[in-house]
């Protein structure tokens, strides 16, 4: 490795995951911000999802996911902390007026705690329970939380392209929240949908996306 890419901001990703997690991991998230800002980085590979974890990855990261950001002497995980690290260093992710600045964080908090854990319910019941007699009652009873959240989020997102007045971290997050949705549960909201579209349009997050899928190989099998 040469001086100038040790010196670049570090990413860490999975080398190999299962076929329905490729392209729905959690990197894509700090990859995409990094490419909204220009900021080449490099990624450090760690094995699969499921694979037990070094005692060194999880002094950096308690519960072995990725990804951990290190830039120098900082080490980060979670997504959000991190893209409010990457945020802070360019106005295009996080506005500099306090206002701003706070709505852009509060989104992204949205996503990660109002919305996200609704379709990643839904998304582990199906994965789990394919071939079971629970699945069917199991997703019919959480489907109306996700269905809750998701019409009051249609409604705060009106007829605006993103957000807020501009694009932010919080439009990164509840885009890679939504894009993981069942097409049909966005289906009812047809502005959720153009808004997801939008998102996935950017350059930035088209090329974050094609850096994850080059490093990510199918290949780990789901847990017995």
């Amino acid at each position: 490795m040469s001086a100038a890419t040790a010196a670049l901001p570090e990413i860490t990703a999975y080398r190999s995951v299962p076929d329905f997690a490729r392209g729905r991991i959690k990197d894509i998230r700090a990859r995409w911000a990094l490419d909204e800002i220009g900021q080449p980085y490099r990624t450090r590979l760690i094995g699969g999802i499921f694979e037990d974890k070094a005692p060194a990855y999880l002094a950096d990261q308690p519960f072995g996911q990725v990804p951990v950001y290190k830039d120098g002497d900082l080490t980060l995980f979670e997504t959000g902390s991190i893209l409010i690290h990457i945020g802070e260093a360019d106005a295009r992710l996080l506005p500099r007026d306090a206002k701003g600045r706070g709505r852009a964080i509060s989104w992204m908090i949205a996503a990660l705690n109002s919305v996200e854990p609704m379709i990643q319910t839904l998304v582990v019941l199906t994965v789990k329970g394919q071939g079971t007699d629970w699945l069917a009652g199991a997703i019919e009873a959480a489907k109306p939380f996700a269905e809750q959240r998701l019409s009051r989020l249609s409604q705060a997102l009106g007829d605006r392209d993103w957000l807020e007045d501009r694009f932010s971290i919080g439009d990164i997050v509840m885009v890679d929240v939504l894009r993981n949705a069942n097409p049909e549960l966005l289906a009812p909201y047809p502005n959720l949908s153009a808004y997801v579209a939008r998102g996935k349009a950017r350059p930035a997050f088209q090329s974050a996306m094609a850096a994850h899928l080059a490093d990510c190989a199918i290949g780990e099998p789901l847990p017995a």
